[in-house]
């Protein structure tokens, strides 16, 4: 084995350190408040900005150890950015998303929107909302792309591994935010994100363009980001919406 397959074998070794964190973060809070870990879901957000950052530094000082720079480990080049095809990927992404989220719905729960989907957009303290409306979108992209995409996708060489094997992690985070131990809602949070997670995955090898894919990534969460700053400022708002499923 080479020198550089060393390196991203044990790049690829970090994919499931995101599912460890938020497990150890959202037990830690269960701990520290005396609730159960399904009583502060709400708080998922602000976790995964605290999660995000820290991946982003662990990418950064892992790509460093195999000789390359944040850059170079995603393979960012000059001329990636493209208005046009930038637009397309975050309408296919949205499309592609939102269809996920209404299947799994209907498998889990026999109804597009479960009323468990509102947990995704329950209400946090207002200044913590407004913060995370901005640290959410800015860091989630450098952070999973990074893990997934950068460490994941680059260090397999057979095509399929490649796509399967970050793929599964990337979708696998997602039943740990927030972190709720029941099969159905983790099987729910899992098929969700299944046919985005590969797509972006198929995209990336293909490509090797993360810019797209990073833009319509920050748009997603900018979305949810904003949701939640909405039923924070307003706790009739979300006690309407959970009324009306």
């Amino acid at each position: 084995m080479t020198k550089e397959n060393v390196h991203n074998s044990r790049l690829a070794l970090l994919l499931p350190i995101r599912c460890i964190a938020f497990t150890a973060i959202f037990i830690a809070g269960a701990l520290i408040t005396g609730k159960k870990v399904a009583d502060i879901s709400n708080w998922w957000s602000v976790a995964a900005s605290a999660v995000n950052i820290f991946t982003i530094l662990l990418v950064v000082l892992a790509a460093k150890k195999t000789g390359r720079n944040y850059a170079q480990l995603l393979n960012f080049r000059k001329g990636m950015l493209s208005a046009k095809k930038t637009v397309i990927t975050v309408i296919v992404m949205c499309v592609i998303g939102m269809s996920g989220m209404y299947l799994s719905g209907l498998v889990c729960y026999g109804s597009v929107m479960p009323r468990v989907t509102l947990k995704i957009a329950a209400p946090i303290p207002f200044v913590l909302a407004l913060i995370n409306l901005i640290v959410l979108p800015a860091t989630i992209s450098f952070a999973e792309d990074g893990l997934y995409l950068g460490c994941g996708v680059n260090s397999f060489k057979n095509k399929y591994a490649a796509v399967i094997i970050p793929a599964f992690f990337y979708t696998l985070q997602h039943c740990f935010i927030p972190t709720i131990f029941d099969a159905k809602y983790m099987l729910y949070r899992f098929l969700m994100f299944l046919p985005l997670t590969v797509i972006f995955c198929v995209y990336y090898r293909r490509k090797k363009n993360p810019v797209p894919l990073m833009i319509a990534h920050a748009v997603l969460d900018f979305a949810t980001g904003m949701l939640i700053f909405i039923t924070s400022s307003s706790a009739q708002l979300y006690e309407k919406m959970e009324s009306m499923l």
